[in-house]
């Protein structure tokens, strides 16, 4: 049977929905909106005039090998509590792509690379904000340098943007959860909203304190990049709020969001607040090594719209993996790609600038 199909799974959600019109303008008829819900699909479906079909798929339970017979290529936009979805398409030669910002899932996910090898099928992870374009301005950072030795990653989100409900929930389980980065080879803990450190983040944005939070990239970058000492930090961008923030993790009243009630109760606040511009920020600072000498290398990004870039980023992925073969296995964007590659069909929603100080 032909496989010439892209289901978006989620597709109907807050991300899928950009990736799915999309798509569908360069391969219509061809792009499926998938997940559990089929009146969902089916409404998102009619909302397009049927140029995204529906599909109705359960990630929590292992697909008919006959229902992904057609599929040449799935973008999975849910997060998944173990992997037997990700092995079924692996097995099937399906490629993959996965914008999950979950580590603890991901890491399950980079053990199917024999799998993937053995099998002709492509995956790749950290695909959107952060991971994904933090770690493709880090490798751009260190391309800057001849060695470096630590990359400081900082993340502004605006609160005036619109965020899915599975994003604003991952972000409310992490803000109470303690984590550990692996740092000169040694585990080092790490609290949320913690350890501030003051960050340029240029343009009218200017200096701003951000705190340790448990994004992928820095469990990641370490050993893509061979760098040793990678830690990520987020601020929102209301000053205030950001402060306000890291004093109720200090007094403990943040471990309270792991009471059931409260946690659906500061969801719904999150998703209700628009306080701000619809609007994010990176900055990545490498240190190391030039022509011998100490050196900084800063790359800057701002943009609008953070499902808007991360939809963008899948977007132009998908288009890639699905025109060519690729190397077989799995691996996370950096491994693959360059910012490079990117940077004019991203142009619209952000600009990025770079700069190397050497220090004499």
């Amino acid at each position: 049977m032909l496989r010439d199909q892209i289901v978006v799974i989620g597709g109907y959600g807050h991300v899928g929905q950009g990736i799915c019109q999309v798509l569908a303008k360069s391969y219509p008829g061809k792009v499926y909106a998938a997940g559990k819900t089929l009146s969902r699909a089916d409404a998102f479906s009619q909302a397009t005039d049927g140029r995204v079909q529906p599909m109705q798929i359960d990630i929590h339970e292992v697909p008919d090998e006959q229902l992904l017979a057609g599929v040449k290529l799935v973008i999975m936009c849910l997060d998944q509590q173990n992997t037997a979805f990700v092995e079924v398409c692996l097995k099937q030669g399906i490629r993959y792509i996965d914008v999950s910002a979950d580590y603890r899932f991901l890491s399950q996910v980079e053990r199917l690379h024999p799998l993937a090898v053995a099998n002709g099928a492509t995956a790749i992870l950290s695909v959107g904000l952060a991971p994904g374009l933090t770690n493709l301005l880090s490798l751009q950072a260190a391309r800057l340098l001849d060695k470096t030795d630590n990359i400081n990653i900082s993340l502004m989100l605006g609160l005036g943007d619109s965020h899915g409900k599975a994003a604003i929930e991952w972000t409310i389980d992490n803000l109470r959860r303690d984590f550990h980065t692996i740092t000169q080879g040694k585990s080092q803990p790490h609290s949320s909203l913690t350890d501030g450190l003051k960050t340029d983040f240029g343009g009218n944005l200017g200096r701003r304190t951000a705190y340790h939070f448990n994004f992928a990239d820095q469990h990641i970058l370490p050993r893509t990049l061979q760098v040793p000492d990678v830690s990520t930090r987020l601020c929102f961008d209301h000053t205030f709020l950001t402060w306000f923030m890291s004093a109720l993790k200090r007094i403990g009243i943040l471990n309270m969001l792991n009471v059931g009630w409260i946690r659906d109760g500061a969801v719904s606040l999150f998703s209700a607040i628009k306080l701000g511009e619809p609007l994010f920020a990176l900055k990545i600072d490498a240190y190391g090594k030039l022509k011998g000498l100490p050196a900084h290398a800063e790359c800057f990004m701002q943009g609008t719209e953070e499902a808007a870039i991360t939809a963008r980023v899948a977007v132009l992925l998908a288009r890639r993996l699905y025109a060519a073969e690729m190397e077989p296995g799995v691996f996370h964007i950096e491994q693959l790609f360059r910012y490079e590659s990117f940077e004019q069909d991203l142009a619209d929603i952000a600009d990025m600038s770079s700069q190397v100080t050497v220090r004499t």
